[in-house]
């Protein structure tokens, strides 16, 4: 065992480290003295804990103890109940303004506690060095008339005009976007933490509703970061959001551990975690089903990468869940200031679309380099097509163009994005569909390296086709292996795949193969 995170009142634990979502196998939990109940995931967290103690954790397998550690809580200085602020938890009375009192008049170190109940609340925003825990119970539902929602500026030019201060984004860009559920301006040191919910109840609005449509300004998310440093998600349930759940932007040292995300699988655009030229990020233990990828790394479009050239990077995502989704993890495609080393382990995919997925076009700009990024130990069930990585993919309004999706070289300039080194390596994918992997890289700068080792890739035998890649001219695809164009290097080291209806590889104007 090995302990991840504490806080004043909670602490999270790596339970086993061989296992994915699962631990291999349920362990019995005994914390100082005290048997707490059996554990079958790999990463989980403990709550209700006093500040400022020691605490001993015991693992048991049967009747033999296989682990222990010791930990020792954070302090804290007070707690502030959001009930003596005012707050009814009914669910009728609007609590937005003794909700962010509370928040405003926590000390340092201090913790804001939110009861069982249900909230009604507009956005609230976080405050420096300070724990909002969310108990067992507690629901924040997020209001549903925009005209209350505060709107965050994509663009305040400077008093001497010479820069920029920019506060909303929306898909890449800085535009006009409404505060989200829980919003973080420029704060640091803050802990979210507990076994509640923030419950953005889009259903009950109309931000599903046309929803690429700009009215008054564009959808929130349920949790949202720009310019933040050390900063820890734990325990919390995200559900409903009216766009991306989790958004951190231009942010440093950020874990989400034991974090739930939710939403319908038809819900537009709800991606589960979207860190967005953010840096040294851990995702741990979290389970994601949602209504588009489950997770995107992302770097903004061209303005955002031309001009300020931030690359997301720094990135482990493990033992994490990812559940229905059109991409289990994915890369892009908003990446224009670039991605690198990038590390997603000891995972678990089931249903998804596409389960690991890079994405990118032409117009993404110099600085949308893609490398370093490993994928590893990732088991996948029912996963139509396991590995994708498109450098036509035609989002945006001019995605389907010539200047996107043609397959003839294009002149390399300063909107030519590149794609370096991809890395699968112990991919257990069973009741597979499509392909194993389509790869397409461009023909005026290739794909550098695509390595995929110690793989096996089982066909579900009534598998339905389906078209692997999102550009123009790709064809549906039944049973599979691997497809690839425009790649200078591929190396298949002990790739098994079984059940296959057509043959193991198809490559076209790609260079070296081993």
């Amino acid at each position: 065992m090995k302990c991840l995170y504490t806080s004043s009142r909670s602490c999270t634990v790596l339970l086993d480290e061989n296992g994915d979502y699962r631990a291999r196998y349920s362990r019995r939990l005994v914390l100082n003295g005290k048997e707490i109940g059996e554990e079958n995931r790999s990463v989980f967290s403990l709550f209700d804990l006093w500040p400022d103690m020691e605490y001993t954790l015991e693992a048991w397998a049967d009747e033999t103890k296989e682990d222990e550690i010791c930990f020792h809580t954070q302090y804290e200085s007070c707690t502030l109940n959001v009930k003596r602020f005012g707050a009814a938890g009914d669910g009728e009375k609007d609590d937005t303004a003794a909700l962010q009192a509370a928040i405003l008049a926590c000390p340092p170190r201090g913790r804001v506690l939110i009861p069982a109940g249900e909230y009604k609340t507009g956005p609230l925003f976080l405050k420096s060095h300070t724990t909002l825990e969310l108990k067992r119970g507690a629901v924040l539902k997020l209001k549903t008339d925009r005209t209350q929602f505060p709107i965050l500026p994509g663009v305040t030019f400077t008093t001497d005009e010479k820069d920029e201060y920019l506060l909303g984004s929306w898909e890449g860009n800085p535009l006009d976007a409404f505060a989200s559920a829980l919003t973080g301006i420029g704060v640091e040191d803050v802990c979210v933490i507990g076994e509640g919910t923030v419950d953005g109840c889009a259903p009950l609005g109309d931000w599903w509703v046309n929803p690429k449509i700009k009215r008054i300004a564009y959808r929130p998310r349920l949790f949202y970061l720009k310019d933040c440093r050390d900063i820890t998600v734990q325990g919390v349930t995200f559900r409903n959001s009216p766009a991306w759940n989790l958004h951190p932007t231009f942010s440093e040292n950020l874990s989400f551990l034991n974090v739930r995300v939710e939403a319908p699988s038809n819900s537009p655009n709800t991606d589960g975690f979207d860190p967005e030229s953010c840096k040294h990020i851990r995702m741990y233990g979290t389970v994601f089903s949602v209504g588009d990828d489950c997770i995107a790394i992302k770097a903004g479009k061209i303005y955002m990468g031309m001009k300020y050239h931030t690359p997301c990077e720094d990135i482990e995502i493990a033992w994490c869940c990812m559940l229905d989704g059109h991409g289990g993890v994915t890369v892009g495609s908003e990446n224009a200031g670039g991605v690198k080393h990038v590390r997603v382990h000891h995972c678990l995919m089931r249903g998804n679309d596409r389960g690991l997925r890079v994405k990118t076009r032409r117009g993404r700009g110099k600085y949308a380099v893609l490398d370093d990024i490993v994928f590893s130990d990732v088991n996948m069930e029912g996963v139509r097509a396991p590995l994708v990585v498109n450098s036509m993919y035609f989002c945006d309004p001019d995605g389907r163009t010539d200047y996107v999706q043609s397959r003839e070289k294009q002149p390399v300039d300063d909107t030519t994005p590149a794609i370096g080194s991809i890395r699968f390596e112990r991919v257990n994918a069973i009741n597979c569909e499509a392909c194993v992997g389509y790869i397409l890289g461009l023909p005026e700068r290739p794909i550098r390296e695509i390595i995929i080792k110690d793989c096996v890739f089982t066909f579900h035998p009534d598998g339905k086709a389906m078209v692997p890649a999102m550009a123009n001219g790709v064809e549906e695809c039944k049973g599979q292996g691997l497809i690839a164009r425009f790649v200078d290097f591929i190396k298949l080291d002990h790739v098994r795949m079984e059940g296959l209806q057509g043959k193991e590889t198809d490559f076209q104007d790609c260079g070296a193969i081993e």
